[in-house]
């Protein structure tokens, strides 16, 4: 009798442990998110506003240090909202946003292509995180697409392209398995 009381504490003990690492880990784990997201419009377009939160780790640091080109690949889309049958899609778009560090110089190449493909040279990588982790002012949709006092969605999300080396680097850099990331599609309802 006192074998199996044992046997069911330490069970418990064991179940109680790994409900608080449940719980507990994704705390910790720096999950990336959209945030600040915003959608209005101009004379002539429906403009989206967004950034991506804890995206970045010290091992992509480093490896964008280490000169290994990083793209952040943003997908966006427009549906209008019809009750009685499916979304009708508006808009389906993929903006990249790039970045390359330059030994020589010591400077970081950005580009974003929403903007663009010109390039922006930034010294300070708090500067290159701010400029790849946001879209501002993306033109998603013609109004002129859209109907006064319809219902549409924007939705969204964000992931980083997965870095692909020769197979002998990758058992050199292990860890770019570690900062792929890709959030979860985030959805904002409006009426034009």
């Amino acid at each position: 009798m006192r074998v199996i009381l044992e046997r069911n504490a330490t069970q418990t003990a064991l179940v109680g442990c790994l409900l608080v690492l449940l719980f507990v880990m994704p705390a910790f784990a720096g999950e990336a998110v959209l945030k600040d997201i915003a959608v209005t419009n101009t004379d002539s377009h429906l403009l989206l506003y967004f950034n991506v939160d804890d995206c970045f780790t010290e091992d992509m640091k480093k490896a964008i240090d280490s000169g290994i080109k990083t793209t952040f690949n943003f997908f966006v889309r427009v549906y209008e909202d019809r009750t009685f049958w499916w979304d009708k899609k508006i808009t389906d778009i993929k903006v990249s946003h790039d970045v390359q560090y330059d030994n020589l110089k010591k400077v970081y190449m950005v580009r974003l292509f929403e903007k663009g493909d010109k390039t922006i040279f930034v010294q300070d990588f708090d500067e290159v995180k701010t400029l790849l982790s946001g879209i501002r002012g993306l033109k998603v949709a013609e109004l002129e697409n859209l109907k006064k006092g319809k219902s549409y969605q924007v939705r969204m999300m964000a992931e980083l392209d997965k870095i692909r080396l020769p197979l002998k680097l990758h058992n050199v850099f292990f860890f770019l398995s570690l900062w792929d990331f890709e959030t979860d599609w985030y959805t904002m309802d409006f009426t034009y």
